[in-house]
């Protein structure tokens, strides 16, 4: 049995230097022989290689899609923050000095399934590489519902770290949701 994602919502970021300092020695998991990221404008692609005997020679392999955008970062006592640093006039009214910035780039995997996640050839495989990367971002969220073996697994990543995540099945004959119709107790419609 294969394993498959269902449903997919990213929303992390990572610096492009990261990313791609991340995948110098990156151990790809089993089914993929390698991972290849480029950058095409402001997308960057990272995509499978999968072996010769189980990839089909015409089929496209998964790849990850994120877009490149520029961020101002501002030198704090900390590092480097989105935020820029407080002035204290309490202390010093009269000065106003400008913090250091600097622009730096990141990599946005922020969209569903077939956003971030496209192709289905070494689908799984690159989710798991999605994982990774979600594991290293120090802010966003990222949640799935996979299959694993034939069996359905819920996956939460919330700022780097993995969380406790469940499935719920709900049955929505018993009641219909706000904006849809209850086409079995319609009146329009008869036997």
């Amino acid at each position: 049995m294969t394993n498959c994602v269902y449903r997919l919502d990213s929303g992390f970021e990572l610096r492009l230097e990261d990313v791609y300092s991340y995948f110098e020695e990156y151990e790809p998991p089993q089914g993929v022989d390698d991972v290849e990221v480029e950058r095409r404008g402001n997308k960057l692609i990272v995509a499978a290689v999968g072996s010769d005997e189980t990839t089909p020679k015409y089929t496209p392999s998964a790849q990850l899609k994120a877009d490149v955008t520029e961020r101002r970062m501002y030198e704090t006592d900390d590092g480097w923050s989105r935020e820029p640093p407080e002035n204290d006039r309490r202390t010093a009214p009269h000065l106003k000095e400008e913090p250091e910035t600097k622009l730096i780039e990141f990599a946005c995997f922020k969209g569903d399934r077939e956003t971030v996640l496209q192709n289905t050839d070494l689908q799984y495989e690159m989710f798991e590489v999605l994982c990774d990367l979600a594991q290293h971002a120090s802010d966003g969220e990222l949640t799935a519902v996979v299959a694993v073996e034939g069996d359905l697994c819920a996956t939460r990543i919330v700022e780097g770290e993995e969380r406790k995540a469940c499935l719920e099945v709900v049955d929505e004959s018993e009641g219909c949701p706000d904006n849809t119709s209850n086409w079995r107790n319609n009146s329009l419609i008869s036997d």
